[in-house]
Formats: structure tokens, C-alpha cells, sequence
């Protein structure tokens, strides 16, 4: 197992950034990295975590074994037989579903690059307060994306079967007073930022979601599997000027809440692994790492779960 000090001769040749460069990367000076990889000193734990994420980013040694993969998913159907319906046990305790709004309403603004705390979200949604010192579109992109997971919620118990409309509404309602194409395929090119790769053609847009939305209601034996292609394959698609990541994170829990999972719930701390897997699934067709990350997420719905 390698060192810090190799991690980091390691992440300096593998990426080509000089030391100044790295450096700020970590958001550390120059002289604090020189030590680091001199051996003189060592990194504090959160630095530690930003150096271990950048080695496994540019390494990609994250190849998950498929035992590892299976324990988890047996793990998560058995948790699913403990409930009648998921769903609707997350409707019927208010406590249980504020606790999930925040949960996924939090982390996956601060996967967007919100500023704003877990406390301050939680003083939008449910205390109705508006902070003078913060961004009004991010408090409004969390007032907006409590109201899509509630329409989720109630929508996906009686809908039968997942269809563009309930996509364009689930957009709708996120981009709602933000943006005037809210709920509406784009009609222009898009690129992914920080990201080597391409998005579909606009006028290939509607064929390629209609193919998708297809794929979502075939029946296949493991839905996290599924649920995660379908998750890449809609950020790859990316089929909305603006909010596609919070949007296809809500379409992957309407589709496990149909499979009477819990929602995964993917932490703002594990941002750079999971758009590292996502492209990794995108550009290699390698889901294993992404589907691994959502059984994580999964289980941490089903950790909220058990709470109540």
C-alpha cells in the first residue's frame, strides 16, 4: 500500500501538474506540499481524503469485485422485504419524510455546487426562512426541489408505469422560476463541465429519451443494475439545458421506490467519485464502480429509514 509521499509522486506524474499547481489543487501551499512529499509532515485527515480521492481518480484501481457487489444488493433486497410498501411508509410519517426532503434535497444541490448549509436547507424547507446572505436561486432551487420530491412521492404510488411526462414534470417543477425552458427538451448543444464527454445531438434528444424511458419500464432481474445504467444514460444524454443532474437523481429514486427500495441518498461528500464513476460508466461502459456507489447511496436511505 502505498505511502502519502508516493500518492503524491504518483498523482504528480500521472496528472503532469507541477507542484505549484498540485498544490493549489489540494488548496495547500506550496511548501506544505513539499514537506508532505518530502515525508517531513503529514497531511491533516480532510487533506488526506482529497489526496486518496484524487489518487483513485487518476489511477482508476476502483474496480469493484463482483462479490462485494452482491453481498451489498442481497443486503439491500432483505432490508426490502422488512416493508409492505416503502413508499408509503415514508408518506405516512411526516417526521420520516422531512427527514428524507432534507436528506436528498441537501446533497444533491451540494453535488450542484450549492452553498448552502444542512441547517440553512433545512430553514428554507421547513421554517419557511429566508436568508438575506445567501444566493435567492440556490433558496429557491431548494424550495423547488422539496416540491418535485413530493409530487415523486405521490405520483410514483399510483403511477404505473414511468413516462416522459412525469420527467417533464419532475424538471419543471426543479427549474420553476429559474428557468423559462423548465420542462422542456433543449433545442441546442450542451457540453459537460469538467467532463470528457460528449452529449447527445439536441435533435436526437426526444428519440433517445423515448428509447430510454423504454428501458426503464423492461423488466430486468436486478434493478440496481438498471437503475444505474439508466442514470448514466441519462446524464449522458443530458437532455435539459440545466438541471439534469438533480433531475436524473430523482428519476434513479422514482425508480427504486417502484422496486420498494429506498431512495438512494448520495452524499455531497463523495461529489468527485461519483461524477469520476459516472464518466468512467460513460466513457467505458464500466458501471461497477457507479453501481457500487449506489448501493452505498441505497443503504444510506435505508439507514434514514430505520431511524424512525
Amino acid at each position: 500500500m502505498l505511502n502519502i509521499s508516493q500518492k503524491l509522486r504518483f498523482i504528480q506524474k500521472l496528472s503532469e501538474l507541477t507542484q505549484e499547481k498540485l498544490a493549489q489543487r489540494l488548496g495547500v501551499s506550496f511548501a506544505t506540499l513539499n514537506s508532505w512529499i518530502n515525508g517531513k509532515s503529514t497531511p491533516h485527515p480532510k487533506a488526506q481524503v482529497r489526496i486518496d480521492l484524487l489518487y483513485l481518480e487518476l489511477s482508476d484501481q476502483r474496480e469493484i469485485p463482483e462479490n462485494v457487489l452482491a453481498a451489498k444488493k442481497e443486503l439491500i433486497l432483505n432490508k426490502g422485504r422488512k416493508f409492505k410498501n416503502i413508499t408509503k411508509r415514508i408518506l405516512g410519517d411526516s417526521k420520516l419524510f422531512d427527514e428524507f426532503i432534507l436528506a436528498l434535497t441537501y446533497n444533491s444541490n451540494k453535488i450542484e455546487g450549492s452553498t448552502l448549509t444542512e441547517s440553512e436547507t433545512a430553514d428554507i424547507l421547513f421554517r419557511n426562512i429566508a436568508l438575506p446572505n445567501k444566493d435567492l436561486i440556490e433558496q429557491l432551487e431548494a424550495k423547488n426541489h422539496q416540491t418535485a420530491l413530493l409530487y415523486l412521492f405521490k405520483t410514483i404510488i399510483s403511477l404505473k408505469k414511468i413516462n416522459e411526462n412525469f420527467i417533464f414534470k419532475l424538471h419543471s417543477i426543479l427549474m420553476n422560476g429559474i428557468r423559462e425552458d423548465a420542462g422542456i427538451y433543449r433545442n441546442h448543444g450542451v457540453r459537460i463541465l469538467g467532463a470528457n464527454v460528449p452529449t447527445a445531438n439536441y435533435l436526437k434528444v426526444p428519440i433517445l429519451m423515448k428509447d430510454l424511458v423504454k428501458e426503464i419500464n423492461s423488466t430486468q432481474k436486478d434493478f440496481i443494475e438498471q437503475a444505474t445504467i439508466i442514470h448514466s444514460k441519462f446524464e449522458k444524454i443530458h437532455p435539459f439545458s440545466d438541471g439534469n443532474g438533480r433531475t436524473g437523481r430523482l428519476l434513479m429514486v422514482a425508480m427504486l421506490l417502484k422496486k420498494n427500495s429506498a431512495p438512494a441518498v448520495i452524499q455531497q461528500e463523495k461529489r468527485r467519485l461519483y461524477y469520476t464513476y459516472l464518466q468512467k460508466s460513460q466513457q467505458k461502459e464500466d458501471f461497477s464502480s457507479l453501481e457500487n456507489l449506489v448501493c452505498d447511496a441505497i443503504l444510506e436511505g435505508f439507514r434514514i429509514l430505520g431511524k424512525i
